[in-house]
């Protein structure tokens, strides 16, 4: 645990070259894999090209779309209680809840079977855009576990 009051810098990675965004900057470096950011930097611009070729719109909107529709709002922490434990509702903070987006799009599109990672990766983000996917799914059971729990919320801190 940190001593003191000292306030924690957050770092902001530079923004990509090819969109000048932060956003997939951040997302190439989630996807990084063993330090090879030329390949997580070629798969993911392909895949946002895809992505928004489908869908008609440009890459770097194409991705925040996708990323605002996987954001969780509500998610549940564990809280002990004399001798029980309670699954506590919360608000998710902003931040928190880009960086679950990300993460779950990653993780479901490596899910998928079969083809390349920058069709998996595209066909994940369309299916974000469109409202349904593993990721959407993960995001909506979230929200029905914090609704289940909405008891407890009294207990938050």
């Amino acid at each position: 645990m940190p001593r003191g009051t000292k306030k924690i810098i957050r770092r902001i990675p530079p923004p990509d070259a090819r969109y000048n965004s932060v956003t997939v900057a951040k997302f190439i470096n989630r996807l990084m894999l063993r330090g090879q950011k030329a390949t997580a930097e070629r798969i993911v611009y392909n895949a946002l090209q895809r992505a928004a070729q489908q869908m008609n719109t440009s890459p770097d909107d194409a991705l925040e779309r996708a990323i605002r529709n996987a954001t969780p709002l509500l998610m549940v922490k564990s809280r002990r209680v004399g001798g029980a434990t309670y699954q506590v509702p919360m608000e998710v903070p902003e931040d928190r809840g880009r960086a679950l987006a990300m993460r779950w799009l990653i993780a479901s599109a490596r899910a998928r079977g079969g083809r390349s990672m920058e069709e998996k990766l595209a066909s994940e983000l369309v299916d974000a855009i469109q409202g349904r996917g593993a990721t959407i799914k993960k995001r909506e059971d979230l929200h029905k576990m914090a609704e289940a729990n909405k008891a407890f919320a009294h207990y938050r801190w």
